[in-house]
């Protein structure tokens, strides 16, 4: 899909902080989709940090660049390639922050997007009258300072703020951190008012896989199938969400919301954050070691094998979903579910098991420990397949050697990295317990999970059970007689 030229003559509406292939692959596709079809009617102006990279990429290509999108929605193969037009131009903070000051006087601009990576959004002692200040949030509190100087602190002239970092509650903490910011460095009242009163910054969670530019060989037939080369080819999965908090003008001024059902803006998005974090993260991270254990490389690999594929459905619908510490209707989690697998299933995105395990006792504790304790209090039973999948990261942890301070267990012949800060502590308690022992000892470790996990009636026991199966059949055999045995209890049950 090619743009039109009337979409090149559309005004600058939004200020960008980042150039990065999840801004590209979701909020620039979005605008870019509303524009076609007359609804939002805006460009974006880029800010990038530094010189060079593929800032210049953009300046050859007028801003154009091809989203690739690839996947599978509701059982449908979809295939689709857009060239995206709603970057009117990159600037680099570095070399041009006289140029970026002065888009702050523009009367059409109308929102702020952010995507500066996890550690962008923190509070470091910073100069706003440098050029340009150190910090994103030092630079975006120079811009909206320089707005209000240009219009005289006008309140209509404020600006609706979305940061898109990774990260919970990300426009609470951008907020106070501008406005410790100003006060740092002694801005005047009547700014740090308008501040408050005038800008809109707007917690939001944004769900697309945008692994980026593709390996050559896809590269290339894409270059093929096109016709041309583009240096910015991003590729995409066709699942989309952006969900955004916010009130009617918020709703308004992002219009962008009419032309497609994954952006959702309104006043609570902690549907959206639970099902992210308990269906897809938690399904991930319950997963991944019973994965690799059982020699898959990546979760498409999985998804066509059918023990490990019925595994995660079973997992994520009967075990996770129940347990959601939220008020959760259970066709908007069935759904939200049946998508995951979807996305599980593309057979253009390579997602690496062993990538998922890091960080891995963390995870486990941030996305399933309130899900199972949540389960017990709703059905006051063992969950079994998360018990496996807990089995499985027990035995995942199970340091065999060390290298250069890194601890690697072995499955399947084969020497993987345990990139977990409490690798340490498992290759111990691997080595002076024995299953049972273990499995008791690191569930009752508050210390790791906030609770004592070892207190939930029989399932320390189910743990142990299958982690002595996974010692002594294997993953895949105990996959197979996990999933053969559930099947018959529901077969007698009925």
């Amino acid at each position: 899909m090619l743009p039109t030229p009337a979409l090149f003559e559309l005004p600058e509406k939004v200020l960008q902080f980042g150039t990065g292939v999840l801004l590209r692959g979701l909020p620039d596709y979005l605008i870019d989709k509303a524009n076609r079809q007359g609804v939002f009617n805006g460009r974006i102006v880029v800010v990038k940090s530094t010189d060079g990279g593929d800032i210049d990429a953009f300046t050859r290509q007028d801003g154009l660049y091809t989203l690739g999108i690839r996947g599978i929605e509701d059982g449908r193969e979809i295939e689709e390639n857009v060239v995206c037009s709603s970057i009117s131009r990159v600037l680099s903070a570095k070399s041009q922050w006289a140029e970026i000051l002065a888009c702050a006087a523009n009367p059409e601009l109308q929102v702020v997007i952010s995507n500066t990576t996890e550690v962008g959004i923190q509070l470091v002692a910073d100069d706003v009258t440098q050029s340009p200040p150190q910090s994103f949030p030092g630079k975006l509190l120079a811009f909206l300072h320089a707005r209000f100087q240009a219009f005289n602190g006008d309140k209509e002239k404020g600006l609706v703020i979305v940061p898109a970092e990774l990260i919970p509650d990300n426009g609470t903490k951008l907020e106070a951190i501008l406005l410790e910011q100003a006060h740092r460095n002694n801005l005047d009242a009547e700014f740090i008012d308008w501040l408050e009163t005038a800008n809109q910054v707007c917690n939001s969670l944004v769900d697309r896989i945008v692994p980026g530019r593709p390996a050559a060989s896809v590269q290339a037939a894409i270059t093929a199938q096109l016709g041309y080369e583009d240096e910015l080819l991003t590729m995409s999965e066709v699942y989309t969400l952006w969900a955004i908090e916010g009130d009617e003008r918020v709703k308004q001024i992002l219009s962008f919301e009419q032309v497609d059902a994954g952006v959702v803006v309104q006043p609570n998005i902690n549907l959206f954050r639970e099902l992210k974090l308990r269906l897809l993260n938690g399904t991930h991270t319950l997963s991944c070691g019973l994965a690799v254990l059982a020699g898959f490389g990546t979760v498409r690999e999985a998804m066509e094998d059918e023990c490990a594929a019925g595994f995660i459905h079973n997992l994520m619908l009967a075990d996770l979903l129940p347990g959601i510490p939220y008020a959760v209707d259970e066709k908007v989690g069935q759904r939200f579910g049946m998508q995951v697998l979807d996305r599980f299933r593309n057979l253009a995105i390579e997602h690496r098991w062993l990538a998922i395990t890091m960080n891995y006792t963390a995870k486990m504790q941030m996305r399933n420990v309130a899900t199972l304790l949540h389960y017990y209090k709703q059905l006051n039973a063992v969950p079994h397949y998360m018990a496996l999948g807990f089995a499985a990261y027990l035995l995942f942890m199970r340091g065999t050697h060390q290298q250069e301070q890194v601890w690697y267990g072995e499955a399947n012949g084969q020497a993987y990295p345990i990139q977990d800060e409490k690798a340490g502590y498992f290759a111990e308690m691997w080595d002076r317990l024995e299953p049972a022992e273990l499995t008791r000892t690191v569930l009752h470790n508050q210390a790791l999970w906030g609770h004592d996990l070892s207190a939930l009636p029989g399932f320390a026991a189910c743990v142990t059970r299958y982690l002595e199966k996974l010692l002594t059949q294997g993953a895949n055999a105990t996959l197979a007689e996990a999933l053969n045995k559930n099947v018959a209890q529901k077969a007698a049950a009925e």
